[in-house]
């Protein structure tokens, strides 16, 4: 169904053009859903850009597998940029009115693709415009990583707007209100249908995440970061979940903003053969999880009458927990590997506390434990909720 909804996309509405890519016209501020090939590169023209608009953002995203957006025919670091989630910045010189770039799949034929190109004016600031990190020389993209249990986004500082032909504000002159420190960035986040991992869902929501004001309609407002902050995110991991970020800088002496380009994850594969977003159905998840959840019903109507066995399960729980933690922040161990060693290292701690009872007969460090495994469970239900965003 999620495919058939993706070429009715295709097909449909501002996606109306022929599906393989060539030469492609775009219209400021208008999708187009297209499929792009490695052997040929397809060619994005604006045409008619009014004289107003003092830079384009041009982004393009794929559902999962990379594709390279250029200024140029033949791609360079400087020139271009490659991932499923990719933009350039088209700084406009005096009486221009036309932008290309150029696009290619990379390592495979027949990516669908969604891209559109967004407009900006002298007053609005220009994301990335202060890169001294990355290679392109205005980098307006977010560069994401992810592991098992968090991810990471960084992204290049932004600079003040200017009119067409003008030299661009110096990012370092100083911290003047007359500078670029004076900007402020709101961090969003959008999560994806839960269970929905087809590419017709993916381009129909990053569609509310490009613009500014569709950003603060739909997304959740994360935290705002002024100039002075790193621009360094962390965020957990929720595999097989889908979320966009983005990120809006605002001058607020001109009240104007922009938006970076976004960027989604499932925290997981979706091309990978073995540890891929469906490894959560897999059967020892489900082994794991089920026992842990009849362990869990047992103690909560019975754990008064079983007292060893309520330690066992609160000890099993305060280990595995913390070394989940552990394994997968400092090692890259596959997922069977992650949970053999966390149900392992629970089952050590949960004889260890129900030993320590035996041997010592003290109440109060057994209840310690429980009492943290509690605390745990009650703040993470607590910062679940809108609570947790701010």
């Amino acid at each position: 169904p999620g495919w058939i909804l993706f070429w009715a996309l295709l097909g449909a509405g501002e996606g109306a053009e022929e599906p393989p890519a060539g030469l492609l016209e775009f219209s400021l501020g208008k999708f187009r859903n297209f499929l792009l090939n490695e052997s040929v590169p397809a060619e994005a023209v604006l045409r008619n850009i009014a004289g107003n608009v003092t830079l384009v953002l041009f982004q393009i995203h794929a559902h999962y597998q990379n594709v390279t957006v250029s200024f140029e025919q033949e791609s360079s670091p400087s020139n271009s940029g490659t991932g499923v989630d990719r933009g350039l910045v088209s700084v406009l010189r005096l009486e221009q009115t036309v932008c290309t770039w150029y696009l290619r799949a990379v390592g495979a034929n027949q990516v669908l693709s969604t891209a559109v190109s967004l407009p900006y004016t002298e007053k609005d600031p220009i994301p990335g415009g202060c890169n001294l990190e990355f290679d392109l020389e205005t980098d307006p993209n977010l560069y994401l990583d992810y592991n098992l249990a968090e991810t990471h986004i960084i992204f290049a500082p932004a600079n003040l707007g200017y009119v067409r032909g003008a030299h661009p504000p110096s990012c370092d002159s100083g911290t003047s209100l007359d500078s670029r420190w004076r900007l402020s960035y709101e961090v969003y986040q959008y999560f994806l249908p839960e269970n929905d991992l087809s590419g017709a869902t993916f381009v129909s929501h990053m569609r509310r995440m490009t613009e500014v004001p569709s950003i603060r309609a739909h997304g959740s407002k994360m935290m705002t970061l002024t100039s002075q902050d790193k621009t360094e995110l962390y965020f957990s991991s929720l595999p097989g979940q889908g979320v966009i970020y983005n990120v809006i800088v605002r001058d607020p002496k001109w009240n104007t903003s922009a938006a970076y380009v976004p960027v989604h994850t499932y925290a997981c594969s979706l091309s990978a053969l073995v540890n891929n977003c469906y490894t959560f159905r897999r059967l020892s998840t489900k082994i794991f999880f089920t026992n842990l959840a009849f362990l869990g019903l047992f103690v909560c109507f019975l754990g008064h009458r079983f007292w060893k066995t309520g330690l066992f399960f609160n000890g099993f729980i305060f280990k595995a927990f913390f070394l989940f933690i552990i394994i997968t922040k400092e090692s890259a161990l596959s997922y069977d590997a992650t949970l053999g060693l966390t149900a392992a290292a629970g089952i050590i701690g949960a004889l260890l506390l129900v030993g320590y009872w035996w041997r010592f007969g003290l109440v109060i460090p057994c209840m310690l434990i429980v009492g943290l495994v509690l605390g745990s469970l009650v703040s993470s239900a607590f910062f679940f909720t809108p609570v947790g965003d701010y």
